[in-house]
């Protein structure tokens, strides 16, 4: 596998993104409050297997210390293979690279597949922020990254 960055406007990342948001709407089952939140400054990792793109997932800086993951997505077919996991340390990496201390995120409370991925490599959980605020579905998690000493 290969991960590789990739430019928002890459045809293969929309793809990757508008699966995800159709998996989205199928998971939440239509609950009302629901937005699709989509940002122009997303720097886009993409997992390579087989020169196909089967995962993303994007990085946002809030500010100058804390980035937010958004799009995190695999392909069904190349679930549970690890994939999610390298991605995510592979963003943690390049959040480190652009100079932020800490990672949020925000998922659903009808995806606890993603929470359990997350809890899992250290993300803890947080107050709901930004644009999340006052959504009842929304989970909000983070971690801080370790400084190399």
């Amino acid at each position: 596998m290969l991960i590789e960055s990739r430019p928002a406007t890459d045809p293969e990342v929309a793809t990757l993104v508008e699966a995800q948001q159709r998996e989205l709407r199928d998971a939440d089952g239509g609950l009302p409050g629901q937005a699709t939140i989509t940002h122009d400054d997303i720097r886009y990792l993409v997992a390579v297997v087989g020169g196909q793109a089967v995962a993303c997932g994007g990085l946002q800086a809030l500010d100058a210390d804390t980035g937010e993951l958004k799009r995190m997505y695999v392909r069904p077919a190349y679930r549970g293979r690890g994939i999610a996991r390298q991605l995510l340390a592979a963003l943690e990496e390049l959040a480190y690279r652009q100079g932020h201390t800490t990672v949020c995120l925000e998922t659903g409370t009808y995806l606890p597949a993603a929470i359990g991925l997350y809890r899992s490599c250290g993300y803890q959980p947080i107050p709901v922020y930004g644009d999340y605020v006052g959504n009842p579905y929304s989970v909000c998690l983070g971690k801080r990254l370790l400084v190399a000493a």
